[in-house]
């Protein structure tokens, strides 16, 4: 091992403060020493890697190899010249000189994969720092940790054997005594702990694993050196030791997939995208240096896209895109460091291109010939298919139809369908007497102009119009007629006259009434003339503003029979046949100081047969009123002249019109005269206190009918709830209402209570039947069994028992009837035989004397009358 000795840190720092302090400039030389090139094999003409030299201001540099293996190019690559001797590591210099200086530095290649020797095994000197106290001069003492140290390099990603001597620290007391050696910071006894060790003896630091720039790019210790007593003797010192970036991570791509898009036809130089990749290698080093390369697209004859080696911008590289013969590009992009010639990764860019309007949008059909009727409005003519190239549903394929030829009348338009086809529709109607046949030319365009220069495409479309039955025309089709409103039924008012358009088929027209509401007129079917059949009322209810409207109807005889309408409208003059009428609400006249009662007169004729009103009272009305005039024709004013008698009056007034001849009417108006205090009606105040008395009067009526109704209703329930005498033991009625309070069980119910079949036996009354005839002794009933399977027989045999038993009523169901005791007016219905007897048995005859309650039973079984 070869031992580099600094003789004093100090005498370091100090050449170091000479040289800044001249202002000179020193040219660093090689970034890195050594450099590290990974290959898998070597071969002549094959890049190793590029070294760089950071000194830009030198001329003339060349660059050698002291190996003739290998050469050196301008840009700092280095390039294998001839074959190499099967080696697995091998170790070169490169020179750099100029006219004045020349600098080195160390290459290492390893070959397949073999890794960096030891720096003992291979000679390569190991670094020794020592402490600047055998220097006693003030002028060269500094202060604890002032002192500059240099720096010591080792490369990452360094295999075993470990551990690997890195430097070698030194103190020159350890020749006066015993010093011991340590060192402390992040990667000793910080984390990452026990990267590094020192030997405690002899000052050497070794490392224990392989380093990663990446992850740490350097590491700063500090050297202590103690004696036995671990006092320091010496100032700690810093060892600074940075981690040599080797080219070992790939170029990665921030997306293994980019995407872009560029519009065909786009011109050469038109960015379409950018790719991006990174390295985590050192970004001051070649080894992070990126180049961005096409290697498929390069291949090609005629390649369409390039990419800037530097910024990964892909851009277009020739004209010709065309999205019709192709949509899509996939490219792939490959990203290398060391400016290209070093690891390299790939990736895909895939570039769409899209649409401009570059086709022209054709008819499929270029003429057509269509029918279509005549009278038709918004009616398809005809759907015109296209076909365009670009892409669909876009402004540049959608299509926009117009018509340049062939609707100077507007009788047509054209539109586009959800199917990007073209309808053409007529939006007047056609007129087959006029025009039998239309030519129109339609054109196509897209909803955004074309990108080039090119010529549109268009349709003829040929009309055929087809005749149809088109209903007769009035002329014209609204008529004013005037005339008065009096005249006599059976006159001729006016006549309609329609017009058939088809006149080639010389088709009959007749006549009818279409609408009248007030059943004024008739017309004649043939001529078309209008006659009065009733009389005409101005003031009807139908007549508006004086006009009343009639609609005429005309059709012919044609297949189908079309019908035309046409319009009367009459004026009506008003002739003076209504009488004015005097209205007022009814009004009370004070005697004193009366006010005026104001009078309005209605007339349902209009001027001049109205106003002005001549107004005189009559029946000796005008000896107790006058009429006064205002300043409005239908309005008079009433107003009492003297006192009169309180009470109703009713007050004669006739009312004449200006009409010619007049028309006049008598109207009583009612009004009530009382005498007054204070312009209130006396005759008022008391009829309210009378009224309230009235009031008070009505609502005692009212409580005494309330109390009468309860004293009624309680009188009744009293009634209701006398008892009756009991009826005798005999007169007991056992069929009268039984309270039904248990059916027993169902068929899944086997928990029978059997003592429900004992239950009314048991507690029968014992009673003399006199109405059974002949008085037998009563049978005997089974007793219950104690056997379950023996329930059935005991029931149907107790059954029969009960049915022959005279003495019993009728037990003879599974129900509870309970006894309700005597008191019945009506008699037994015990002699009704049970179950064995039929209705042809029976004698009903007795029911007769069972009273009110049976007759209805008597009528129906008995042998009476039906």
């Amino acid at each position: 091992m070869r031992v580099l000795a600094f003789p004093s840190l100090a005498i370091v720092a100090l050449l170091m403060q000479v040289e800044d302090g001249d202002g000179s400039q020193s040219c660093p030389g090689f970034d890195t020493n050594p450099y590290v090139f990974q290959v898998e094999s070597l071969a002549p003409g094959q890049v190793l890697g590029r070294v760089h030299f950071n000194c830009s201001e030198q001329k003339g540099l060349k660059f050698s190899a002291d190996d003739s293996c290998f050469q050196v190019e301008s840009d700092g690559r280095v390039l294998v010249s001839r074959s190499v001797p099967g080696k697995n590591q091998i170790i070169f210099r490169i020179i750099a000189s100029s006219r004045d200086d020349a600098w080195e530095t160390t290459v290492k290649v390893l070959i397949n994969g073999e890794k960096v020797n030891d720096s003992a095994e291979d000679g390569t000197a190991v670094p020794v720092i020592m402490w600047p106290s055998q220097f006693s001069s003030s002028a060269l003492r500094r202060k604890k940790r002032e002192w500059v140290i240099p720096s010591v390099n080792y490369p990452e990603n360094e295999r075993g054997p470990f551990p690997k001597y890195v430097v070698q620290i030194k103190s020159n007391r350890q020749e006066e005594m015993k010093v011991i050696y340590s060192i402390t910071g992040p990667g000793a006894d910080q984390p990452p702990i026990n990267v590094f060790t020192i030997d405690r003896d002899d000052g050497k630091i070794v490392v224990h694993q392989p380093l990663d720039r990446e992850q740490i790019a350097s590491y700063n210790l500090l050297a202590h050196a103690l004696d036995e007593n671990q006092n320091e003797i010496e100032d700690a010192v810093d060892v600074l030791i940075n981690v040599i970036d080797m080219n070992d991570n790939r170029p990665q791509f921030t997306s293994p997939t980019f995407y872009g898009t560029v519009v065909e036809g786009a011109t050469p130089g038109t960015a379409v995208m950018n790719v991006t990749a990174t390295d985590a290698d050192d970004k001051e080093k070649s080894n992070a240096i990126i180049a961005y390369s096409l290697p498929e697209e390069e291949l090609l004859a005629e390649p369409m896209f390039a990419i800037s080696s530097k910024s990964g911008l892909i851009s277009v590289l020739k004209a010709g895109l065309d999205r019709e013969k192709q949509d899509k590009y996939t490219l792939q992009v490959q990203a290398a460091d060391m400016e290209g010639v070093g690891l390299m990764t790939t990736a895909t860019a895939i570039i769409t291109i899209t649409d401009t309007n570059d086709n022209v949008p054709k008819f499929v059909k270029p003429s057509i010939t269509v029918e279509a009727p005549e009278n038709e409005v918004d009616y398809i003519v005809s759907r015109h298919a296209i076909t365009d190239d670009d892409l669909p549903q876009t402004p540049a394929w959608k299509a926009n139809f117009s018509i340049i030829f062939g609707n100077e009348k507007q009788q047509f338009m054209v539109e586009t369908d959800l199917d990007n086809n073209g309808v053409l529709k007529i939006i007047k109607p056609l007129d087959f007497e006029k025009d039998k046949q239309h030519k129109v030319i339609i054109e196509v365009k897209n909803q955004i102009p074309f990108t080039v220069t090119m010529s549109l495409s268009s349709a003829t479309v040929t009309i055929n119009v087809t005749d149809v039955n088109e209903a007769p025309i009035f002329t014209p089709e609204t008529k004013m007629d005037k005339h008065p409103e009096n005249r006599p039924v059976g006159s001729t008012l006016t006549s309609c006259k329609a017009i058939d358009p088809d006149t080639a088929q010389n088709q009959v027209i007749k006549y009818q009434i279409g609408s009248d509401p007030g059943h004024w007129f008739e017309i004649e079917s043939d001529t078309g003339i209008v006659k009065l059949v009733n009389f005409m009322d101005r003031e009807s209810e139908f007549v508006t503003n004086n006009i009343y409207t009639v609609t005429i109807l005309a059709y012919d005889n044609g297949s189908p029979v079309a019908t035309g309408t046409g319009t009367i409208l009459l004026e009506l003059e008003d002739i003076n046949d209504n009488p004015p009428i005097a209205t007022s609400f009814m009004n009370r006249v004070c005697n004193q100081d009366p006010l005026p009662v104001n009078v309005t007169i209605t007339d349902k004729d209009i001027p001049p047969n109205t106003y002005p009103y001549a107004v005189v009272l009559v029946h000796r009305a005008a000896n107790n009123w006058t009429v006064e005039l205002t300043d409005r024709d239908d309005v008079k004013l009433l107003r009492l002249k003297r006192e009169i008698d309180p009470g109703v009056y009713e007050v004669s007034m006739r009312v004449k019109d200006n009409g010619k001849p007049h028309m006049s009417q008598v109207t009583g108006l009612q009004v009530e005269v009382c005498d007054c205090a204070n312009g209130v009606c006396k005759e008022k105040r008391a009829g309210a206190a009378f009224g309230i008395s009235g009031i008070l009067a009505i609502l005692g009526a009212i409580l005494a009918l309330l109390i009468l109704a309860l004293l009624l209703l309680l009188f009744a329930r009293k009634r209701r709830s006398v008892k009756k005498e009991p009826l005798l033991p005999e007169e007991d009625i056992r069929d009268n209402v039984y309270h039904y309070d248990e059916e027993g069980g169902g068929e899944e119910d086997q928990d029978y209570d059997l003592s429900q079949l004992h239950r009314g036996l048991d507690s029968r009354p014992d009673v003399v039947r006199n109405d059974v005839v002949p008085l037998l002794l009563a049978p005997q009933y089974r007793p219950r069994p104690a056997n379950p399977d023996e329930i059935g027989n005991f029931i149907d045999e107790n059954l029969k028992t009960a049915d022959d038993d005279p003495t019993a009523p009728p037990y003879d169901s599974l129900l509870v009837f309970d006894y309700e005791g005597v008191g019945s007016e009506a008699e037994s219905l015990s002699s009704l035989n049970s179950s064995n007897k039929s209705d042809a048995d029976q004698d009903y005859d007795h029911l007769n004397n069972w009273g009110p309650r049976f007759r209805k039973l008597a009528e129906m079984y008995g042998n009476g009358e039906e």
